[in-house]
């Protein structure tokens, strides 16, 4: 089986859009407008259309079996508006994840977004985290480390401020994929520099801090292949050490996860070669950053299963490892919901 961790639902019924560009109408009348859910008219006909010639039809041509899906990244917005406007908004895009892993659960395992909003308490989101898993059955969440846009006015993902989200995340045995949402600040480009930068920050935020010690059950997944970190993996051995830090096998690598998400060869096969093997899973961001074909190879950039094969190093259990073992070790949950 192929499993792929990293999916977004990035063909959304326009429906959702015309909701959330009300929400944003409200707020420009008034900034303080208090968010009401509403019902969102969405048929499961309009589900089905819009992942059977896209996310359907892909896993099919490539080869996957099962894509762990959770709402557009980019969409997420939590510096937009205040704490009701996220709540509103993040209770319908789950909604509509839940509806689509019921419609295909041989297709779509349920990952949610949290609503989060600058400088807000995490109560809402753990509230909502333990509707998802209990209720819904998802299997794990996306947390965002920078919920202002790009700013990263948030504490580090070290500080005391995180714990209660940390928490319910072991009680429930989930983990969490890192990931920040839209940049709203220009020095950015939101999928080109922000995401990756926002990777390379938690990162180091992770090795510096003990959430570790504190969360030992703790289980992170760091997207598109840890940004900078296995580039640069010699200049966080030489900081660790520095700083007076155990090695980085002992900071993180129990905790801490990379995906696949990386779009050419060279930069996998140093993935491969820089990161234990058991820290890697494997996924594609289907559909995500970049969807194009790649002119000297003739395939789609995102096509990431290709990698994989590719890579000459590899063994037939490694391969294993990446494309499911990994993936039902660090998201505990998962055997249950898909079978052994």
């Amino acid at each position: 089986m192929i499993i792929d961790c990293h999916g977004h639902y990035t063909t959304e019924p326009s429906e959702l859009g015309q909701y959330r560009d009300q929400q944003k109408t409200d707020l420009q009348k008034n900034p303080l407008h208090q968010a009401e859910r509403g019902i969102l008219k969405i048929t499961d006909d309009q589900l089905r259309e819009s992942v059977e010639g896209a996310q359907l039809k892909l896993q099919r041509e490539r080869g996957t079996d099962r894509t762990i899906f959770s709402p557009r990244a980019s969409g997420m917005g939590h510096h937009i508006g205040n704490e009701s406007t996220s709540q509103a908004w993040t209770a319908h895009c789950n909604e509509l994840i839940y509806r689509l892993t019921q419609l295909y659960p041989n297709n779509f395992i349920g990952v949610c977004q949290l609503p989060q909003s600058p400088k807000v308490a995490l109560d809402a989101s753990v509230t909502e985290l333990e509707r998802c898993v209990s209720e819904l059955g998802f299997i794990g969440c996306n947390l965002n480390p920078d919920p202002t846009g790009g700013y990263f006015t948030s504490p580090p993902l070290g500080d005391r401020y995180w714990y209660s989200i940390y928490e319910k995340m072991c009680e429930l045995k989930v983990p969490a994929m890192i990931h920040v949402s839209a940049a709203c600040n220009p020095v950015f480009h939101t999928t080109g520099s922000y995401y990756l930068s926002a990777d390379t920050t938690a990162f180091m935020q992770m090795m510096t801090s003990d959430i570790f010690k504190d969360f030992p059950d703790l289980k992170l997944i760091i997207p598109h292949g840890g940004g900078a970190v296995p580039f640069h993996w010699g200049r966080f051995r030489g900081l660790a050490d520095m700083l007076k830090l155990p090695t980085l096998n002992e900071l993180v690598l129990n905790n801490v996860f990379f995906d696949t998400c990386v779009y050419h060869q060279p930069g996998i096969d140093l993935l491969l070669d820089v990161i234990p093997i058991d820290n890697i899973l494997f996924a594609s961001e289907m559909m995500g950053a970049v969807r194009g074909i790649d002119p000297e190879t003739g395939h789609y950039f995102d096509d990431t299963k290709r990698y994989i094969l590719g890579n000459t190093t590899l063994s037939d259990e490694d391969r294993q490892k990446i494309f499911e073992g990994n993936a039902r070790r660090v998201y505990s949950r998962l055997s249950d919901a898909i079978g052994a």
